[in-house]
């Protein structure tokens, strides 16, 4: 939200400075856990206006998700909500609009926007991550196509973010254990490099059992059985010229509920079933690293694909993938201003087999886009960035149906520093969207395509930043509408609308951080259940996070923790319950031993005080009929790291 933007970190690394040796010698940690000199390099658009409600997930944060999931990455940030408990079905929203509008990337390959609705289409292990850029609401014309709402960027480790300054050769390795479940995690890092080339690989395995909600009841089908794995080659010329290929793949299979992401359903309870579900993610990128003046060539190779495999009862087999291939070329007229430009590709994909009843049903697409986006800094006071992109789109349905449609889409966002203490800021943004893929596993062989519309979404925000020395404070309003959205059986007018609000104060060796975000979801102008907004938002209501930390005497012990709050939230008539509000605590201690630096121990307690809830993004809770499924009671986790 606003208060993560580029300028606010910015002014957070100046308080920083001035603080003193040892405020600067944790700056990475003041505030909100970020490293602003490691944010700004890896983004060359840092400063833009378009990346000024940009969120960031940087280094300090990543590293204690790493043996977590993605609740964990996003944890203390209220706009941005993790439902559903496992990372089989942990889907994410921002501002109150489900990750399958936005653009997603890792690593430059775009990923797939469906998958079984039961599971999430996204899944990724956090070990593998260096850095998260959250884009709300107003995404850039580069962004590519059908980032209808915003965008996702993951980034994975590189040799160079394991290895010293002058190593060779590297790793480290992690290990955790958690009581709740009987959760076991180990993590291996490998690293190389060599003249150019440098290389990396990366495993992890996690098993446990099912672990019991607050309440001291076990959850079945919630046993911890996952494998990932990272491999990376890459070679850079003492020209900056850098190529790199990267494949991940993540794997889990294991019983779960016959619904996953439910509890149960009706009176039906602990049905379970195999899930064997594998995420896989390809990509191959060429860029100049000391690119300048008009000849800045870049190229991305990608492809992603979910595959969702459930044996019984119907033999069912569901793949979504996605081909993508961006050509681009960035201009720099100056040291600050930049316009880039270039044409995207992309290929979907949805799959349904059954062997066994001998069906098969496909949808594809077939996207090519131009796109143009100009950042400019044309006084010290004004920031703009603006765009546009014109998109053809080709899609067929399972019975052959052949539609073709195109579209333009195009985006303004402006900042202008009112004071040397306030900024303003604004964006506005109108997205062809084309014909989504459907939910492989609720295709129908008599789908009538006739009446399909291809969606357009239009985004608007208003905020500002504002620094009083160690105090922070920043907000905006948002606004999506997405219009012939297609659903299972028809389309329909999406919305999401509301603010977020967020504060920061940092003094020597510690930070308080809070932040607030509201949102109200609205279907055909009705306001929405979970039911009517599925696959394009969740009824969130208010939610809210709070963070401490502070170093302590003792050297290298750093002791932490948070609040997560949800309040109460009324539901429309066609859901059968008002939303519980709730509150859960959670610590962390986390000692770095002098004489071993290499070594970092940590005792994490989560849901200190054992609430039984279910996440506000996780499905369900809103309907009597509906077991959702709730979060883990207290967990204790010790883990450990160490570098080599």
């Amino acid at each position: 939200m606003s208060i993560l933007s580029p300028r606010m970190i910015r002014l957070l690394a100046g308080s920083a400075a001035l603080s003193g040796s040892c405020a600067a010698a944790h700056a990475q940690d003041l505030a909100f856990s970020l490293d602003p000199i490691v944010v700004q390099a890896r983004d060359d658009f840092a400063e833009a206006a378009d990346r000024a409600t940009s969120m960031y997930v940087a280094d300090a944060e990543l590293e204690r998700a790493r043996t977590g999931d993605l609740k964990d990455v996003f944890a203390g940030i209220a706009s941005v909500s993790v439902g559903g408990a496992l990372p089989l079905t942990q889907k994410i929203f921002v501002n109150g609009v489900d990750m399958l509008n936005l653009g997603v990337s890792i690593d430059g390959a775009a990923q797939n926007n469906r998958a079984f609705h039961h599971v999430s289409a996204n899944a990724i292990d956090p070990g593998l991550l260096k850095q998260v850029r959250v884009d709300a609401t107003i995404s850039p014309a580069d962004a590519g196509p059908h980032a209808l709402a915003g965008s996702v960027v993951f980034e994975t480790v590189d040799a160079a973010d394991i290895l010293r300054e002058g190593q060779r050769f590297g790793g480290n390795l992690r290990l955790s254990y958690s009581d709740n479940g009987e959760t076991a995690q180990g993590a291996l890092t490998l690293a190389g490099r060599e003249g150019g080339f440098e290389w990396l690989a990366y495993a992890k395995r996690a098993t446990g059992d099912d672990y019991e909600d607050g309440d001291g009841a076990t959850r079945l089908g919630t046993a911890a059985n996952l494998k990932s794995a990272l491999g990376k080659l890459a070679y850079e010329s003492e020209g900056g010229h850098r190529f790199e290929l990267s494949a991940l793949r993540l794997r889990d299979d294991e019983l779960r509920q016959y619904r996953a992401n439910f509890g149960g359903l009706g009176e039906v309870v602990d049905q379970l079933r195999v899930y064997d579900t594998t995420r896989e993610s390809w990509s191959l990128s060429y860029e100049n690293t000391q690119g300048e003046g008009m000849w800045d060539p870049s190229f991305r190779l990608g492809y992603s694909e979910s595959d969702v495999v459930i044996p019984e009862p119907y033999d069912s087999n569901g793949l979504s993938g996605t081909w993508s291939a961006t050509l681009q070329n960035d201009f720099h007229l100056n040291a600050t201003d930049r316009i880039s430009a270039g044409l995207d590709w992309q290929r979907r994909f949805g799959e349904y087999s059954s062997p066994t009843f001998g069906e098969f049903l496909e949808e594809t697409s077939h996207n090519l886009g131009l796109f143009v986006q100009a950042r400019l800094e044309p006084t010290d006071r004004w920031r703009l960035s603006f765009g546009g992109r014109l998109d053809r789109q080709e899609f067929e349905g399972v019975d052959g149906s052949d539609l073709r449609h195109s579209g333009a889409s195009g985006n303004v966002s402006a900042s202008y520093a009112l004071t040397e203490s306030l900024t303003l800021r604004g964006g506005l943004s109108s997205i062809f969207g084309g014909i989504d893929i459907e939910d492989n596993y609720i295709f129908r062989p008599n789908w009538d395509y006739g009446d399909l519309r291809p969606s357009r979404a239009r985004n608007a925000s208003l905020g500002f930043d504002w620094d009083a020395g160690a105090l922070k404070f920043g907000g905006e309003l948002f606004l999506t509408e997405i219009n012939d959205a297609r659903s299972a059986s028809d389309t329909f007018d999406f919305e999401s609308r509301g603010f977020n609000l967020g504060a920061t104060y940092g003094w020597d060796g510690g930070f308080a951080r809070a932040t607030l975000s509201h949102s109200e979801v609205k279907v055909d102008g009705e306001k929405a259940a979970g039911y009517e907004a599925l696959d394009f938002g969740a009824p969130l209501g208010t939610v809210a996070a709070f963070e401490l930390q502070q170093d302590t005497a003792v050297a290298g012990l750093r002791l932490g923790g948070g609040l997560d709050l949800a309040l109460d939230h009324d539901m429309p008539a066609s859901a059968d319950l008002d939303l519980e509000g709730y509150s859960v605590v959670n610590l962390f201690a986390e000692y770095v031993p002098p004489q071993a630096q290499s070594l970092t121990l940590r005792l994490q307690v989560d849901n200190l005080f054992d609430k039984t809830y279910a996440d506000r993004a996780t499905y369900g809770a809103e309907y009597s009929d509906v077991t959702s499924l709730k979060e883990p009671g207290r967990t204790i986790t010790l883990s450990a790291v160490t570098r080599f």
